[in-house]
C-alpha cells in the first residue's frame, strides 16, 4: 500500500505541487486579513512543516558513512564552485540583462547567493540520491555563508557592507540539518534493534510519503502567506520569474554536465544538484527585510513560484538523468 501511494504522489508530484500554488496563492489573495493576522502562527507552521518534511528522509540517512564523505571532497568542492563562483556570476549577468531596478537586481543577487533550499535533502531523497553527500555540502555551504555574502553584496552595492544574521543562519541550519539528522538516526537505530533491516524497508515508502505530502502543504503555505502581496505587484513578477527560470535551467543543466564529466556517480550528482540550485528564501528575506528594504526582498518572495516547480521537474526527470549517467535504477 505505502509503496503504491509514494508511487503515485512520485508520478504526479508537478501536477500536485501547481495544484499546491494556486490554492495556496488563492488563499492568501482571498484571506490577506486572516493571513496577516494569523502570520505568526503561520510561519511557526511552515518551520515544522520544514522538520516534518526532513525528518523522514533523515531516517534512511547512515551517519556512519557521514566521515566518508567528508574524506571525499570532490561533491562537496563542485558545490561550493557551483554556489560561491559559478551562481554569483550568472546572478551577476542575469540581473544586469533582466532587471533595470538597482533594488530589485540586488534582491536578486542576494537570493542567488544563499544556497541550501530547506527541502534540498527531501528532494535528493525523493529521486534516489546521496542523502550523506547533501547533508555534508549543505551544511558546509553554509559554514562558507556568512564569510561570502558580505563579501558579494559589498562588492556589488558599493555604498554599504550588509550585516549578516549569524544566529538567524545557525538556526535555520539547526531546524533543518542537525535536529531532524539526530532524532532520525534515534528513530532508525530504534526501528533497526526492534524490527531489523526488514522492518526498516517496510517502513521507507511511507517516508517518502510524508515528505511529499508535507512538501505539497508547505508549498501551499508559502504562497498563501505572500499570496496577496503578489497579486498586489504582479507586473514585477514577469522580469524576475524570467531570470530565475534562466538560472535554474543554466545550473541545473551545466551541473549536470560538469559532475558526470568530473565522474561523479547518479547519487552524488543529486545530493550536489539541489542544494546548489535550490535556495534559501527565508533567510534571503529575513536578511533583506533586516538590512535594506522590503523591496530588496520581493525576489526572495517571488523564487519560489519558479523554483518549486523547477526542481519538481527535475525530480521527473530523475529517470533520464540517471540514463545519462549511464546507471541503472535500484530496486
Amino acid at each position: 500500500m505505502g509503496q503504491k501511494v509514494a508511487e503515485h504522489l512520485k508520478r504526479r508530484l508537478l501536477f500536485y505541487a501547481l495544484l499546491a500554488i494556486a490554492l495556496g496563492w488563492w488563499a492568501g489573495a482571498n484571506g490577506a486579513g486572516w493571513v496577516t493576522a494569523q502570520k505568526g502562527a503561520l510561519r511557526v507552521l511552515a518551520q515544522l512543516l520544514v522538520f516534518l518534511m526532513i525528518y523522514p528522509m533523515m531516517i534512511n540517512l547512515n551517519l556512519e558513512l557521514l566521515p566518508k564523505e567528508a574524506r571525499e571532497p570532490k561533491p562537496v568542492g563542485l558545490s561550493l564552485a557551483y554556489n560561491y563562483l559559478l551562481t554569483p556570476l550568472l546572478a551577476y549577468l542575469l540581473a544586469r540583462i533582466f532587471i533595470p531596478n538597482p533594488e530589485l537586481a540586488l534582491g536578486f543577487f542576494l537570493v542567488m547567493l544563499i544556497p541550501g533550499s530547506s527541502m534540498a535533502v527531501g528532494y535528493t531523497g525523493l529521486v534516489g540520491g546521496s542523502l550523506e553527500v547533501a547533508t555534508v555540502t549543505q551544511a558546509v555551504n553554509f559554514l562558507v555563508l556568512p564569510l561570502a555574502l558580505p563579501l558579494y553584496l559589498t562588492a556589488l552595492a558599493h555604498s554599504f557592507r550588509l550585516a549578516v544574521p549569524v544566529a538567524g543562519l545557525l538556526a535555520t541550519v539547526f531546524w533543518v540539518l542537525i535536529l531532524p539528522m539526530f532524532l532520525g538516526d534515534l528513530t532508525r537505530r530504534a526501528v533497526l534493534g526492534r524490527f531489523g533491516t526488514p522492518g526498516l524497508a517496510r517502513l521507507k515508502p511511507w517516508l517518502g510519503v510524508v515528505t511529499m505530502v508535507t512538501m505539497l502543504v508547505l508549498v501551499a503555505l508559502i504562497f498563501m502567506l505572500k499570496g496577496a502581496m503578489l497579486t498586489l505587484k504582479w507586473p514585477l513578477l514577469l522580469p524576475l520569474v524570467l531570470a530565475s527560470i534562466v538560472y535554474l535551467v543554466l545550473i541545473l543543466g551545466l551541473a549536470t554536465w560538469l559532475d558526470r564529466a568530473l565522474g561523479l556517480g547518479y547519487r552524488e550528482h543529486m545530493g550536489v544538484a539541489f542544494v546548489s540550485s535550490g535556495k534559501n528564501n527565508g533567510t534571503a528575506i529575513a536578511i533583506a527585510v533586516t538590512a535594506m528594504s522590503p523591496l530588496v526582498a520581493l525576489p526572495a518572495a517571488i523564487l519560489p513560484l519558479v523554483q518549486i516547480v523547477a526542481l519538481v521537474g527535475y525530480v521527473h526527470l530523475a529517470g533520464a538523468v540517471l540514463r545519462f549517467f549511464g546507471e541503472q535504477a535500484v530496486a
